[in-house]
């Protein structure tokens, strides 16, 4: 598996593998899948905002995965808050792609001077947890009954990491 940044000539397989999540899980509290056109748009807005999109390509040459971060909130003080995402294509999981994404977010985000790194989670989804936990991230948050999908409430956990950047964080 190599680590790439993620190009948006790879919308199609990035569609597919979100549009797995919202027709089979509870990983995108989102009810329809999305479009090529609207993941063309999330590539745009990502590279406008300086956000990575980093990709894992299988040893056969397609994707196995991605994982990005942008904006927490929008309010200034924010500044150094990110929150991300990791998606692993069904057949890749338990392959280590999830661990070497979420490795490499983080990296990037310190590189961008990024003091916290922010994930809402499905408070069910273990696997996910585990993995988060595994390199460091910490409970700090559950919004009960925070989503509905699939007929049932669902809480949503957040887990975070805090980097040592910036060095010398300012107001403003």
């Amino acid at each position: 598996m190599t680590l790439i940044e993620c190009p948006i000539e790879r919308a199609p397989e990035v569609m597919a593998i979100f549009n797995h999540e919202i027709l089979n899980s509870t990983g995108l509290y989102e009810y329809q899948p999305r479009t090529l056109e609207t993941v063309q748009a999330w590539f745009r807005a990502k590279h406008s905002g300086r956000f990575p999109v980093i990709g894992a390509i299988a040893d056969d040459g397609t994707l196995a995965g991605f994982a990005s971060y942008g904006p927490f909130r929008s309010f200034p003080a924010y500044k150094y808050s990110v929150e991300h995402s990791v998606y692993v294509r069904a057949d890749q999981r338990g392959r280590g792609v999830g661990r070497r994404l979420l490795q490499e977010v983080l990296a990037a985000a310190q590189r961008e001077d990024y003091h916290m790194v922010i994930g809402g989670i499905d408070a069910e989804n273990t696997a996910s947890i585990r993995l988060h936990v595994s390199v460091g991230f910490t409970p700090c948050a559950r919004i009960r009954h925070a989503g509905f999908k699939f007929g049932r409430w669902l809480d949503l956990a957040f887990y975070q990491y805090l980097l040592p950047t910036p060095a010398q964080p300012q107001d403003g």
